[in-house]
């Protein structure tokens, strides 16, 4: 009698998606930016996704949903918090000082 056993690779469990977007959230607090937390929301669209729709998608193809779902989390981001057309950052002196 021999028993088959199914490697499932760990890119496939939607758990080790949902860690790495919870890691990407927590470098954004470190280093904030706006920067990784598109990479964060990407993570747990791509989590989600697996978790609710279970597929078996090699990792090339999960890394390139990932980085879509990134790019298109970021260009959300970016046009929610961009500054007001005109509008322009200026800081004047040290911010520094107190």
């Amino acid at each position: 009698m021999s028993d088959i056993i199914q490697i499932i690779p760990v890119w496939a469990f939607w758990w080790v998606w949902m860690a790495a977007a919870l890691l990407l959230a927590i470098i954004e607090v470190v280093l904030p930016g706006f920067l990784f937390l598109g990479f964060a929301i990407g993570a747990a669209l791509v989590g989600v996704m697996l978790a609710f729709a279970p597929m078996a998608l090699g990792l090339p193809l999960l890394l390139v949903v990932f980085a879509a779902l990134s790019l298109v989390a970021w260009a959300v981001l970016r046009r929610i918090f961009r500054l007001k057309d005109g509008q322009v950052r200026r800081v004047h002196g040290d911010v520094n000082k107190g």
